[in-house]
């Protein structure tokens, strides 16, 4: 067991005025299992690639081992390599039995091994790289959000194989994962950095009992300062007061009165004065006290959300309804039977590649072809309100349909893609293209804890996080009869999901979504549709 020792580390991005970690100091065990936690642009994927050494900075970082990353990138001529010769340039060090190994733990077909890479599923991609990854010798080992695009049996197998290891970061905002995985956790707050032992559910309840308790103290303290600036404030008058009696007197009307008795007078405004400065002194102490009580309570506000309610109860229904794409052999699905009821939140549940994002698309292509409204927050498809022949293009993809998909008519829509790659140039142009108030969108973004230097930015440079919650935002300035939300939560982190999962609650909209995120899915469904 070797430590890792990480003292007063200071980093920001070229051009950029703020940090994005200042004068971070912690120490960490190299056999643990260790959760990142902390909040969009706060440095996680940062602070790993500082380990990887990829990055000039201030302070120091001591460790005793090395480092290896996941996921390791694959560019589009590689994809065409069998996973075995990848595993070369991976991790040169590996044995071929030690690849097989971990493939046999992680529950692979060692067949996989020798397919071209692109063949691969997202879940067999990411498992057949967590297994090289896990295949080396005395290194710690860096795992950036490994569950995104997930479904959820393959989050499962990732579930049960990383609990399995030890010695590594894992940064995910899968709050089970993180209670599955993790022995400790390493917190990145807003101001201050802390490691504590136990996963994500044992430091939740630490943080809300520490929260509660700071601000008791934070409260106690401003009471005490307002009782000290009253009484400062009634013992400067009364020294003021007799300071001015000090000189002159009528004798005929203060005939009590001789002139020693300004010795007197000046020694009691001295001792007066002299309680003034005590109490100046006590309200410095107070507020020294109080000082840096709030710096790291997360202020989640509550989001709002402008549901239309649509005069029929369904709004939706299947029925015996297939999918299938042009030219393949087989059917995606075929029987299948569901309604979106008004207040219904229907999850779309099962494997990658069962026709999730299907159903969705052919939601949309009844939409499009009806002339509905629909708010359509992907500019790569070229479609935007009522575009009528480009929305049946692009969103049938020579999708066929069998069965009956019933639509009802005047729906209005907001719906979500899973993809953000579209997503460039300034929020302003954003809210212009989709006629959103801009204000208003800020107003979101930053009740989501985006930080007013980032809507200066195009949002190419943003994090994947903070381009998700710049679609959450468009949607919920859309008023709309129904939301569908294809994978909402990819990269956004746990407070802002559990202030999502809390506006829907609130508000009770009409939902379909696609989400993998099993505690987030529990909170607000009201039906399952497993496909």
């Amino acid at each position: 067991m070797a430590q890792i020792r990480v003292s007063g580390l200071t980093f920001s991005y070229d051009g950029s005025a703020d940090n994005v970690l200042e004068d971070v100091s912690f120490n960490i065990d190299t056999d643990w299992k260790l959760g990142m936690i902390g909040r969009n642009g706060k440095g996680k994927t940062t602070l790993l690639n500082l380990f990887l050494g990829k990055y000039e900075y201030r302070g120091s970082i001591s460790a005793g081992t090395s480092f290896d990353y996941f996921p390791y990138e694959v560019s589009g001529e590689q994809m065409n390599k069998t996973a075995d010769e990848l595993a070369g340039e991976w991790k040169p060090g590996a044995e071929s039995w030690q690849i097989l190994m971990q493939i046999n733990q992680i529950g692979l077909d060692a067949e996989l091994l020798y397919r071209p890479f692109g063949t691969l599923s997202n879940g067999e991609r990411t498992q057949m790289m967590l297994a090289v990854l896990f295949a080396g010798e005395n290194e710690f080992l860096l795992i950036d959000e490994p569950t995104n695009h997930l479904d959820s049996e393959a989050r499962k197998t990732v579930k049960e194989y990383l609990n399995s290891k030890k010695g590594f970061i894992l940064v995910s905002h899968d709050r089970d994962l993180l209670d599955a995985v993790c022995d400790h956790v390493l917190v990145l707050n807003r101001k201050t950095v802390e490691v504590q032992t136990g996963n994500f559910s044992t430091w939740w309840e630490n943080k809300e009992r520490s929260d509660a308790f700071a601000k008791a103290e934070n409260e106690k303290h401003l009471k005490e300062i307002g009782k000290l600036k009253v009484a400062a404030d009634r013992a400067g008058r009364w020294a003021d007061k007799n300071e001015g009696s000090k000189i002159g007197f009528d004798p005929m009307k203060e005939h009590d009165r001789f002139m020693d008795t300004r010795a007197y007078i000046g020694a009691k405004t001295k001792k007066m004065q002299s309680r003034v400065k005590s109490f100046e002194k006590r309200i410095d102490r107070e507020i020294e006290e109080k000082e840096g009580l709030l710096q790291d309570i997360e202020e989640v506000a509550d989001l709002k959300l402008m549901p239309m309610r649509y005069h029929k109860e369904v709004l939706v229904e299947a029925r015996d309804l297939g999918l299938k794409y042009e030219g393949a052999e087989r059917d995606l699905f075929s029987g299948l039977r569901f309604q979106i009821k008004r207040g219904d939140r229907v999850f779309l549940s099962g494997a990658n590649g069962c026709g999730k994002s299907s159903i969705i698309k052919a939601i949309l292509q009844k939409l499009a072809v009806g002339g509905m409204n629909t708010l359509i927050t992907d500019d790569s498809r070229g479609v935007q309100g009522n575009g009528e022949a480009s929305a049946k293009q692009n969103f049938s993809s020579g999708l066929l349909v069998s069965g009956n998909l019933d639509v009802s008519s005047g729906l209005v829509v907001s719906y979500i893609n899973q993809d953000t790659s579209f997503l460039t140039g300034s929020l302003q142009t954003f809210c212009e293209r989709h006629a959103l108030d801009y204000s208003i969108f800020l107003a979101i973004l930053r009740q989501l804890d985006f930080g007013r230097a980032q809507f200066a930015k195009n949002m190419e440079e943003f994090s994947e996080g903070q381009k998700k919650k710049v679609l959450i935002a468009a949607s919920l300035l859309t008023p709309a009869h129904l939301y569908i939300w294809d994978e909402p939560l990819n990269y956004i982190d746990v407070f802002s999901r559990m202030q999502i999962e809390k506006m829907i609650l609130d508000f009770g909209p009409t939902m379909l979504l696609v989400e993998h995120d099993e505690r987030f899915r529990k909170s607000i469904s009201t039906q399952t549709v497993l496909l």
